[in-house]
């Protein structure tokens, strides 16, 4: 992957109990246990993007930041685009799964960017489809080993 690549991903990450988690400074929410995706993008930078989110040393920042920083990232779905896709996704997934209100989508009027699904096929199987509904080739990591963005140190 090249790290100026342009497109979208779904971060799916597993919280193995149900927990509050404080999103920034203002909100604690109630996460229940089970599977989480993401949908997010970076119109110029995504290896960049998906290195920071499979980064342990992360300042907190985004929503998906105070998510990851107690749940464990179990696989990574992209595509490249020079569209911006991510809202159309997230609108697919919301017709299929449930979603937690006003996560991660405060710079659009979706009403979520963060879906939820107590079953990581499910979840893995409906963020494949609304990639393929949307025509973009789809590539998933699973093995963190094998994802060799550099880092800055």
């Amino acid at each position: 992957m090249r790290q100026s690549m342009s497109g979208v991903y779904v971060v799916i990450a597993e919280l193995p109990e149900a927990m509050d988690i404080q999103v920034g400074r203002r909100r604690k929410d109630h996460f229940e246990m089970g599977f989480y995706g993401y949908v997010g993008s970076a119109l110029s930078g995504l290896g960049k993007r998906l290195a920071r989110h499979l980064g342990n040393r992360k300042r907190l920042h985004w929503h998906i930041d105070y998510l990851l920083n107690v749940a464990t990232i179990r696989a990574v779905v992209y595509a490249e685009t020079g569209q911006k896709k991510e809202c159309l996704i997230a609108r697919a997934l919301s017709v299929k799964l449930a979603s937690k209100s006003n996560f991660g989508c405060s710079d659009c009027n979706c009403p979520s960017h963060l879906f939820f699904s107590r079953d990581l096929e499910n979840l893995s199987e409906a963020v494949l489809d609304s990639f393929k509904l949307l025509g973009l080739s789809s590539s998933k990591i699973a093995d963190y080993a094998d994802f060799t963005i550099r880092r800055r140190q």
